[in-house]
Order: structure tokens, then C-alpha cells, then sequence
């Protein structure tokens, strides 16, 4: 990761990857992969028909099916996001704060890119007033402001916008003739899947939406890049399918023949695979509830984790005490936390958060030991928490934040 902006800090060039699983590959994922190793082939640009079929399959069953044609497959969610973005053309839109990798691609093709206030009870969505404003605003300077980017089940803030405010934001979205593209890469890690509703903004709006979802971390290893998008059933759909195709040929940016191979698997929810995103689920669930306690308990302020594998803080509470070393912004802390914890925690200015603000985001997956053995072990055991290599890094994460909080103490004034 590269420093950010400004004073001394250096322009940010990359952000930081989505949190990892940190979990050994699913057997079954491993075997279809190799099984598929010796063809000689190529997958096509878009997908071939056992992936795009795999994917119509998979949106079915969540209630939003992919009308023909409106299916197309690339190594990744970046890759996609770059070709809507360059098809679509533009200014664009993504709430502060939001996924580091989606900006960086409207930059490479040289588009504006605006970011908009979220609301307070959740991340990933915009304000709809903010929305409105920000619109407003560009358009009088001279903008074209056309594409909205946002997340329901959001990295970085690890929250679920509920239905009510999505469906504002939504609406402020379609009354000023965006086209929106949802992330739906977290959708399926859901902590409380049962007590937490997840509505797509597709079946809100299924005619000015695209859906993308990368796989790689949600239902495949994280190093197998493949990512799918569900295009709008409209005909500026059918237009913006074959502009789309237009941009990942120029770029040939095609899924590796076993690695389409093993999503398209993974696509259908066998047994196996639907086994371990719950186990998985579980496992980063709890061991955020922990994370969110220890931060909160040290005065840091943090919605609740709902999603994903991670947990955004603000540490502002604690900026005079993170000031008697050294810290002053949001790199300044990335620098700090990364050291002392031992695990990547990059700032919140790495997902177009102010860099004044001490914003920060931790992974779970660090937690969980540093072997296969040992993450393993914390997937198959009822109390994964009680392992020994789990306790040492819990104790470590207290430690730094105990004496950050006991800090903060100090600096209080007596009453």
C-alpha cells in the first residue's frame, strides 16, 4: 500500500485487498479446479455458458433472476467495475466511506469521482439528501454526474443498510437518472442472517441497476480471481452488455479456464460450499462480536459488525492520547496499529475517509493464527475463541487498545 494525500504523505496509488478468509481451500474447490487444469483452452470474454448458467442460477435463487444476455463474467470485481465505468461514461458517485478499490478505477480512465455522506446508522449507501446536494452541486460546476456506486452489505463498515434507507437513497438515485452499480460481494456473510434483512437495490430499481459480485473471498479462494455481474433487464441493458464486452476483449480480461471452472461450481451451492461460507460465517462472527467489544471497551466508537470479515473504528475519543505517539491522521495511525498489532490495518483514508480523521479498519482473518493448521482448527472447533494461538492474538489486540484507552485516562482533566 502507498501513502496518501497530503502534507508529506504522498499520493495513495493503491488501497488495501478485501479482507481474506485467511482459510485453507475447500477440498472439493481444489479438485475441480485441478481436474480442469489440463484444458488447453481459453475461457471466452464474458464467461462460457457453464459459468453464465451457474450465475443465472445463483441470482434466481435470491429472488432477482438474470433476464438472457445480461450475464457477464471477468476475473475479478475490478475488471468488471472498470468496464461499467468506461461503458457507462461520466462522472461518478460512491458514499464516504467505501470499498478502496472502487475509485481507482474511475481515476484510471480520468473521471471525477465525488464521494457523498453516508447516513448515520449504517455505511455503503449514500444520504439521500447529501446525494441530492452532491448531484446538484457537480452539475452547476460544469459535471455529468452518471453512475452511483454503492454496497448494501458494505466494506469497509461492515454494516447492512436497512431496506428503508436503501430504498431512499434509491429513489434519490432515480430521480436524478443514475445508474447504479451494487456490490454484492458480502451479501452472503451475514452474521445474523436470520435477524439482519439484505434487499437488493435490483429489486428496487431492477432497470437502472447492475449487480457485481466477486467470488474470490466470498465463495472461492481469494486467489482465484473471477467476478460476476447481472446487467439491467431493459434495453439500455442489451446496449450496455455489448459495451461492456467491448471494453474486457480490448482489455482481454478473461476468467482462467480452471478458475471459471471451479466458480461455476461453486455457483451452484453444492453442499460443501454452502457448508463452509456458514462455518466460515460463524467463525468471523464471532470473532468480530469480540474485536467490536475490545475496540468500543477502550473508548473508540464503532457501529456493531453485521457482514464481512472486518470492522471500521473511529478513534477520535482516543486523539489525545494516539497524539503522545506520534499519531496525528489517518496514516499516521495506519502506521501505528500496523506495528504494534502485527496485521495490515489500514486507514480510513484509504477508502476516501478525511485523512484527518482516525479512522481505521481491522481484519479478522489476522486473528485466526498464521498456518492452515491452526485456522483450521478455529473453523472445526465449538469454541475457537478458547484456542491458545486465538487467545495470543486477542490479548495482544487488548493490550494495544487497553493502553491506548488508559491513555485517554490520563489526559482526562480531574473533575
Amino acid at each position: 500500500m502507498r501513502r496518501t494525500a497530503p502534507e508529506g504523505h504522498g499520493p495513495v496509488r493503491y488501497g488495501p485487498p478485501l479482507p481474506p478468509d485467511g482459510l485453507p481451500v475447500l477440498p472439493g474447490l481444489a479438485s475441480v479446479l485441478a481436474a480442469a487444469a489440463t484444458r488447453a483452452y481459453g475461457e471466452p470474454v464474458g464467461g462460457g455458458p457453464a459459468l453464465l448458467d451457474a450465475a443465472h442460477g445463483y441470482w434466481e435463487r435470491r429472488g432477482t433472476p438474470a433476464e438472457p444476455g445480461r450475464v457477464v463474467a471477468g476475473p475479478g470485481a475490478p475488471a468488471l467495475l472498470l468496464a461499467l465505468t468506461a461503458a457507462l461514461g461520466g462522472d461518478v458517485l460512491v458514499p464516504r466511506p467505501c470499498a478502496a478499490w472502487w475509485a481507482p478505477y474511475a481515476r484510471l480512465l480520468g473521471r471525477p469521482v465525488f464521494h457523498v455522506a453516508t447516513p448515520a446508522e449504517c455505511g455503503g449507501v449514500p444520504d439521500p439528501f447529501a446525494l441530492l446536494e452532491t448531484v446538484r452541486r457537480v452539475r452547476a460546476e460544469g459535471g455529468d454526474p452518471r453512475l452511483l456506486v454503492l454496497s448494501v452489505a458494505d466494506d469497509p463498515t461492515a454494516t447492512v443498510a436497512p431496506p428503508e434507507v436503501l430504498h431512499e437513497a434509491v429513489e434519490a438515485a432515480a430521480a436524478e437518472g443514475l445508474h447504479l452499480v451494487s456490490d454484492e460481494t458480502w451479501r452472503g456473510t451475514l452474521h445474523a442472517p436470520h435477524d439482519t434483512v439484505l434487499v437488493s437495490p435490483a429489486e428496487m430499481l431492477p432497470e437502472q441497476v447492475t449487480v457485481v459480485t466477486d467470488l474470490a473471498g466470498a465463495l472461492l479462494p481469494d486467489g482465484w480471481p473471477a467476478a460476476v455481474a447481472r446487467l439491467p433487464a431493459s434495453t439500455a441493458g442489451d446496449d450496455l452488455h455489448a459495451r461492456v464486452l467491448d471494453v474486457l476483449t480490448a482489455l482481454d480480461a478473461r476468467v482462467a479456464a480452471p478458475v471459471a471452472a471451479a466458480a461455476a461450481y461453486a455457483l451452484t451451492e453444492p453442499e460443501p460450499v454452502l457448508a463452509r461460507v456458514a462455518a466460515t460465517v460463524r467463525l468471523h462472527a464471532r470473532v468480530a462480536r469480540e474485536l467490536h467489544a475490545t475496540v468500543v471497551a477502550a473508548g473508540a466508537l464503532s457501529l456493531p459488525p453485521q457482514a464481512g470479515r472486518h470492522l471500521y473504528a473511529d478513534l477520535g475519543p482516543l486523539r489525545e492520547a494516539l497524539a503522545g505517539h506520534g499519531v496525528g491522521d489517518a496514516q499516521d495511525l495506519e502506521d501505528f496499529l500496523t506495528a504494534r498489532l502485527g496485521m495490515p490495518a489500514p486507514g480510513g483514508h484509504r477508502f476516501g475517509d478525511d485523512l484527518g480523521a482516525l479512522r481505521v479498519r481491522l481484519s479478522t482473518g489476522p486473528l485466526l493464527g498464521g498456518t492452515d493448521a491452526e485456522r483450521t482448527e478455529c473453523l472445526t472447533s465449538p469454541a475457537p475463541l478458547e484456542l491458545p494461538h486465538v487467545q495470543r492474538a486477542l490479548t495482544l489486540l487488548r493490550s494495544v487498545f487497553d493502553d491506548l484507552r488508559d491513555d485517554a485516562q490520563r489526559w482526562e482533566p480531574p473533575r
